[in-house]
């Protein structure tokens, strides 16, 4: 992928991308936890896989450091009413290494791959 200066209408067709809250009580004990639900017509999740496989396929040590300085990641933000149903919540879609160092950020815990 070519690194895009001026970032917006990634998005064709329709992508609606939102969090739910969840409660369930079972055993006298409630459990609450979130999902992200993502939903789109063929071509809205054909651009939002290409946006996903294009993120991947950069190769952040190419970018002139004045658009991507050592350090940063590659990143794009979904806006809702722009890229993204005006039900949306906004999305921010990047690369988890940073350019230059490889690095993840702090709150990152990786899965567990001994199973």
């Amino acid at each position: 992928m070519k690194f895009k200066k001026t970032k917006g209408g990634e998005i064709k067709g329709h992508l609606d991308i939102f969090v739910t809250h969840n409660e369930a009580e079972f055993e006298g004990k409630i459990s609450k936890w979130e999902e992200i639900l993502i939903h789109g017509d063929p071509e809205g999740l054909r651009s939002f896989a290409k946006l996903l496989i294009d993120i991947a396929d950069l190769n952040q040590e190419e970018v002139n450091d004045k658009y991507l300085p050592i350090g940063a990641s590659e990143h794009y933000a979904l806006r809702p009413g722009l890229e993204l149903a005006n039900s949306s919540d906004q999305v921010i879609v990047g690369r988890l290494d940073a350019k230059g160092t490889g690095v993840f950020y702090d709150r990152y815990i990786a899965k567990d791959n001994s199973k």
